[in-house]
């Protein structure tokens, strides 16, 4: 697997319209940067990071040239935010502009149809996060075409001709099949499409999708971003100027913007950031290893399991393979009695966060999954603890 420690550097905010980044050193670790990111230079007396600002307007004497003049604009504590952002998705580049959101599905929505007119097509994954039926519908209403292809296989390169946008989703949710991203990439751009990759399972940490050639990393910071379900938070991180000023322009339209505390807890969580990604994941692979061995689970997925699927290119691309696993129960009814028996895993509709939380996806009716499935996203529980309390409800289950 690629090592984490050799893609170093930072983004300077340029274009961001705020004042600039203070200087970074660019020969450390995650670890190192995660805990650094963002912040301002050390003035005498004041906390290391500032706290929220709370502003609907700013003083604003003569022409409007400052960096902060309205509060549905900008405000000092997302410009913090973003420019932390901006280092974990894109290290050593000064080329990228990063923008938070409201919601995963604001950052989404603000690529989506800042991007697209009517006339326009776009490829979407098959297989991707549920609520992208939703965004489909709308796109359509608009008088945009939709195409879709699954994430495995790198399929959507056979639908890709004449579209102005691909949207990859990697690893998809629930899935967990995994694409190549700089492949896919040179092939859109080869046709003129712009490329936005859905970045919220891996997190900076897991993929750099600019990296890999997309012009958009996107993403829910409500996951494992910010890790303790107590938020939520979207972002945009893109390095095409033009491209990204429509993405401000849409998020100024529409006016979905983080409050400035959800901004401030974000940023505070991404100290503990690269901590928790190697616990979850080490942690996910000891749980994916443990329940391969279970006859009554089929169709297990995690990207770092030697034998899985996805765990050629996902080695090749990624630099950790994720907090999220998946497997399939023979019934919904043996699901659901699996989930009721857990006691250190939490029935809830989300993944990323410190505690693990489980839930039988059928129960949405959005994705194209068995009735037994299951989406575990592995917590910071101690491993022994975690694969015990499953291997006992499965056990309960059975009965």
């Amino acid at each position: 697997m690629n090592d984490p420690a050799a893609h170093d550097g930072t983004t300077d905010g340029e274009g961001t319209g705020a004042p600039a980044a203070p200087g970074r050193a660019t020969d450390i670790g995650d670890g190192t940067r995660v805990v650094r990111a963002g912040l301002p230079e050390p003035v005498k007396y004041e906390p290391t990071l500032p706290g929220p600002v709370f502003a609907a307007h700013f003083h604003l004497p003569g022409d409007p040239t400052g960096p902060y003049t309205y509060g549905r604009d900008d405000n000092p504590t997302w410009t913090h935010l973003e420019r932390a952002i901006g280092e974990l998705e894109a290290p050593g580049r000064t080329d990228t502009e990063t923008l938070v959101f409201a919601s995963g599905m604001a950052a989404i929505s603000s690529v989506l149809f800042s991007q697209l007119r009517a006339g326009d097509a776009v490829v979407l994954p098959s297989d991707g996060y549920q609520a992208l039926s939703l965004a489909r519908a709308q796109l359509e209403a608009f008088g945009i075409e939709v195409r879709t292809a699954p994430t495995g296989g790198d399929a959507q390169l056979e639908v890709l001709d004449g579209a102005k946008l691909l949207w990859i989703e990697t690893p998809s949710n629930p899935g967990l099949d995994v694409c190549d991203v700089r492949r896919l990439a040179e092939a859109a751009h080869a046709r003129g499409a712009l490329v936005a990759v859905d970045n919220t399972l891996a997190t900076p940490l897991g993929q750099r999708p600019l990296d890999l050639g997309a012009d958009f990393s996107v993403a829910s910071g409500t996951k494992q971003l910010t890790g303790h379900g107590d938020i939520l938070l979207g972002y945009v991180a893109g390095r095409d100027a033009t491209a990204m000023a429509a993405v401000r322009r849409w998020r100024k339209i529409v006016g979905a913007i983080p409050g400035p505390m959800e901004a401030w807890l974000a940023h505070r969580s991404l100290a503990t950031l690269q901590l928790r990604v190697e616990r979850q994941n080490a942690t996910a692979l000891e749980v994916a290893r443990a329940l391969r061995e279970r006859p009554e689970i089929s169709g297990l997925r995690y990207p770092g399991l030697p034998d899985d699927p996805s765990y050629k290119i996902a080695s090749e691309q990624m630099l950790r393979h994720g907090c999220v696993v998946s497997f399939t129960l023979p019934t919904r009814a043996r699901a659901d009695r699996f989930l009721e028996a857990l006691r250190l895993v939490d029935d809830a509709t989300s993944f990323g966060g410190v505690r693990s939380t489980a839930e039988r996806r059928g129960r949405w009716g959005g994705d194209a999954v068995p009735d037994g499935f299951v989406r575990l996203s592995v917590g910071a529980e101690d491993p022994e603890d975690l694969v015990a309390d499953l291997v006992r409800a499965l056990e309960e289950s059975a009965g």
